[in-house]
């Protein structure tokens, strides 16, 4: 489904990404693991086309996207979800996910309601004054609604209180459940091995390991360069 094959990505004159190899099958949950500056984020954020590729090839569904600009991967099926979350403040969480919302997909606004209840009982809210928590499932659900093809997840528990983290995970493995593929960027060795099928673990923008989230999760290496 997605085929990243010496990747070289970064800002300006600044390399963060040093060829990267990657590969996502339909239905698999892979991981991207490594500490904060690792390489991670810009990864997700050259796939969706926010960094530019200085150098390599992505392939999604056999066609090449480098050259795309976001808004047409987006089209393709590409669902990027930031860290930053990057919602609409002064409108409220129905009017964030109707303005997101691409017809014709299984991911429907009263969907994503039954998925997150507690955005359903906030609908009127404004975003700006919902809690980290609130920001991060509003976050998830608005790229849902456009209706991707491949969930790009950038640390989706970065900030969250232990009882968000697990509310996140259930939604996430709902997701997995339903064949979703995601590609999770994240530190949390913990949250990622309940999720992930499989992994690659980065450091200094470069892949230093993969495999199995079960072989990865138990490598002493892994869990030295995660400083764990």
């Amino acid at each position: 489904m997605l085929r990243v094959r010496g990747l070289v990505a970064g800002y300006g004159r600044i390399q963060v990404l040093h060829g990267i190899d990657l590969e996502l099958e339909s239905g698999e949950v892979v991981a991207l693991l490594g500490r904060n500056g690792a390489g991670k984020s810009t990864l997700l954020k050259a796939l969706i086309g926010i960094v530019p590729v200085q150098k390599g090839e992505i392939v999604f569904e056999g066609r090449p996207i480098a050259g795309l600009p976001p808004y047409r991967r987006a089209q393709l099926g590409l669902g990027y979800v930031p860290e930053e979350r990057r919602i609409f403040p002064e409108l409220s969480v129905r009017e964030n996910l109707e303005l997101a919302a691409r017809p014709g997909g299984p991911w429907t606004v009263d969907r994503v309601f039954e998925l997150f209840p507690r955005l359903a009982e906030i609908e009127g809210r404004p975003g700006g004054y919902l809690s980290g928590g609130e920001q991060q499932m509003l976050t998830l659900a608005r790229t849902l609604v456009t209706n991707p093809k491949l969930l790009l997840l950038d640390e989706p528990t970065e900030g969250l209180a232990p009882i968000l983290v697990q509310a996140i995970a259930e939604t996430v493995a709902e997701l997995k459940a339903s064949g979703m593929p995601i590609l999770l960027a994240e530190q949390n060795l913990a949250f990622t091995a309940r999720l992930a099928d499989r992994g690659y673990v980065l450091e200094t923008g470069e892949v230093r390991r993969e495999g199995p989230i079960e072989a990865l999760v138990q490598d002493p290496r892994v869990k030295e360069l995660l400083a764990l």
